[in-house]
């Protein structure tokens, strides 16, 4: 019986490594999450639709939605917002910052970037905009409302 115990763990341990290392990460570590959960993110009338990260901020951030801010302009590139609540971080630096990148600095500050370019930041991802183009034109030069609800 022991062995036979031993023998279904051991398996069990299989599947689940062989699960774990067939799922896609970019390059900061985090799990990409392309068949799971979108988002809403409307901006005046634009409308666009993003896709989760699979971490702890990204689950954290999606329990709080609907959810409209006023997300303040910062360095003609990225809008800003600092929450109430921090959020669970695992930060590292990405590289590049994608147009379309919704990312936590620190456990509160959110950050939608309208804008690629290097960084040498680190952030936690969230998620990202599926087809950023308009998205500099919605979000416009100054401060921006944008509401994010589950799709």
């Amino acid at each position: 019986m022991l062995v036979s115990l031993s023998l279904s763990m051991s398996s069990c341990g299989k599947d689940n490594e062989q699960k774990i290392t067939s799922e896609s990460t970019d390059n900061d570590g985090q799990t990409d999450n392309p068949t799971g959960s979108k988002m809403k993110v409307t901006i005046g009338t634009a409308v666009f639709t993003a896709t989760f990260n699979s971490n702890a901020a990204a689950t954290a951030f999606k329990a709080r939605l609907p959810v409209t801010l006023n997300m303040t302009e910062l360095n003609g590139n990225e809008k800003y917002f600092d929450l109430p609540v921090a959020l669970p971080a695992n930060a590292s630096n990405p590289g590049t910052i994608h147009t379309g990148d919704l990312l936590l600095y620190g456990s509160n500050t959110l950050v939608l970037f309208y804008k690629t370019f290097s960084t040498s930041y680190s952030y936690t991802r969230i998620a990202r905009v599926d087809n950023p183009a308009g998205l500099i034109a919605a979000l416009g030069s100054g401060n921006a409302t944008v509401k994010f609800e589950l799709q």
